[in-house]
């Protein structure tokens, strides 16, 4: 596993729709392991694979309950809504209020290329939405309603004190 370099705001590659995974492998298998090291050693939910500038449809998310890949995402149906807080490792000195779903239904296939689906509620919906979002070149910006600029470190300190103590 290595830790990959984010690609951040004002690269153009981030607008750019990812392609479809067809190609189930050890490469694929090391994509999943690198964004997944690079996720966490940035104190992020989630990474899409075109934030390390891949554009494959494959992310990876630790919104609580560990971590989940999903390769070639599609969400399938969504309920209700939510307004919250929303950052991204891209744009690391950014926060906006994003409304979102409150439950997703998204189907997708494992680093194995098994498909299987899963449901997510409050936060792990939000985060389901930002990552498949940035597959289309959707970035949070574009859905915000105000952007602040913001020192998230207090914040993600008290996210890695809360996955230490296993909260």
């Amino acid at each position: 596993m290595a830790k990959r370099k984010l690609v951040l705001e004002g690269d153009e590659t981030l607008r750019k729709k990812s392609r479809e995974v067809t190609e189930f492998n050890a490469k694929l298998g090391q994509l999943l392991d690198d964004m997944a090291e690079t996720m966490y050693a940035y104190d992020g939910a989630g990474l899409a694979a075109v934030q390390v500038g891949v554009l494959r449809r494959a992310v990876v998310i630790d919104a609580g309950g560990g971590l989940r890949e999903l390769v070639n995402p599609v969400m399938l149906e969504t309920r209700d809504t939510q307004t919250g807080g929303e950052g991204c490792l891209s744009f690391p000195d950014k926060w906006g209020e994003v409304t979102r779903p409150k439950w997703v239904k998204v189907k997708a296939q494992d680093r194995n290329g098994k498909e299987f689906t899963l449901e997510g509620e409050d936060l792990l919906a939000r985060a389901l939405c930002h990552e498949l979002d940035h597959l289309d070149g959707v970035l949070f910006v574009d859905l915000a309603d105000e952007i602040e600029l913001s020192d998230d470190r207090p914040r993600r300190r008290r996210r890695r004190e809360r996955r230490q103590d296993g909260n």
